[in-house]
């Protein structure tokens, strides 16, 4: 098969997909691709995938890659990372077979992943989970005998002129199925008015939902400018060491935010905000909660959620799979009973009002006179 387009290429799929349109060609470096960055990519239209990195190295049976090969997308997997020296951003190339073509030459070549191939990977990852699991155990009790105050003790946290005491905060993270949960929770939000607080594209996925984020944490690493810019409080995730990365995206925008210095993930620090703030009820949507989520984010530092989720769970809510529990729907039933409502309303009206008894009389006396009767 044969396929060309123009070259996209980042390191980070996150930032590649802002820019992808579906006549070119993704080139990422993502081991070990997760379903949320698949889904992404999916997302985009776009047709075909280069990867310089396994997409699935048996670590784990990540589902990335089948969502990508099921999604309709041509994955070309492990094909070097030399490729981002030999291809510049909008070049055209060619993916032919098993190699990336430029000008005539071939500068790279890896392997086409088959949906069936992808699922002979991911069943052999799965004898893995054990180690991994063994590895995960391990690094929490580590974080826990370094950051033991974290679960124990109360946890600084910056002031905000946001107040969330005695409310509900609703915290949104880019994770598995957050646009279909956080639009199962329209309903709740319009009618609770909880605190808003979007985890880096978590905001951006509040203003698609139709609100607007009153506190936004994280790197600002994968945020808009437009909703940086939309009034919302910035805390900016700093390291312990107090370097502060995010901080230099909002100064150039002209911008002000609140360093925060955690040994945690972004996500921890959005849950200790409203924990430590007083929140009366904590929702989460798009939070990760389970080993092969952890796994999928890739981070050491992952156990510390594990810890933050122990601390904060009296007042957590998880709202993930919330627009699997309920679908409303409107049956035979619902409609024959609500149409004899109307019909009896309309005929209470008609006996109780003379002005509306005169009307239909009036109106029968003119079918009549149509009719000839």
């Amino acid at each position: 098969m044969r396929h060309q387009g123009v070259a996209r290429l980042d390191k980070r799929t996150k930032d590649l997909v802002k820019r992808l349109d579906p006549d070119d060609i993704a080139i990422i470096d993502h081991i070990d691709m997760d379903r949320v960055s698949a889904e992404s990519l999916v997302a985009t239209g776009v047709e075909v995938v280069v990867n310089a990195s396994p997409s699935i190295s048996g670590v784990y049976p990540n589902l990335g890659p089948l969502v990508l090969a099921r999604g309709g997308v041509t994955v070309l997997d492990d094909v070097g990372g030399a490729i981002f020296d030999l291809v510049r951003e909008g070049d055209r190339i060619e993916v032919v077979g098993d190699d990336v073509i430029r000008q005539g030459e071939i500068v790279a070549t890896g392997t086409r992943l088959s949906v069936q191939a992808i699922e002979a990977a991911m069943e052999a990852a799965k004898t893995g989970l054990s180690t991994q699991l063994d590895k995960f155990a391990r690094n929490t009790i580590e974080h826990l005998e370094r950051e033991r105050p974290l679960l124990t003790d109360p946890v600084w946290i910056p002031e905000t002129w946001v107040q969330m005491s005695g409310r509900h905060v609703l915290v949104v993270v880019r994770g598995y199925d957050y646009k279909e949960d956080l639009g199962a929770l329209r309903p709740y939000i319009r009618e609770m008015r909880p605190v808003l607080v979007g985890v880096d594209g978590g905001a951006d996925a509040i203003m698609e939902a139709g609100f607007s984020p009153n506190v936004i944490v994280g790197d600002m690493d994968s945020v808009s400018d437009e909703v940086l810019r939309s009034g919302a409080e910035l805390i900016v995730h700093a390291y312990p060491d107090g370097r502060c990365p995010g901080m230099d995206r909002l100064e150039k925008l002209g911008l002000r935010g609140t360093p925060w210095p955690l040994s945690a993930t972004s996500e921890d620090l959005a849950l200790l905000l409203a924990y430590e703030s007083g929140a009366d009820l904590i929702v989460a949507v798009g939070t990760h909660a389970n080993l092969m989520e952890y796994l999928d984010k890739g981070r050491r530092g992952m156990s510390s959620s594990f810890l933050v989720r122990l601390k904060v769970g009296p007042k957590l809510v998880d709202a993930k799979g919330v627009n699997k529990l309920y679908r409303t729907s409107v049956g035979p039933k619902d409609l024959v009973l609500l149409v004899g409502a109307g019909l009896v309303a309309i005929t209470a009206v008609v006996f109780v009002s003379p002005i509306a008894r005169s009307m239909m009389e009036l109106i029968l006396l003119r079918m009549r006179t149509w009719f000839g009767v």
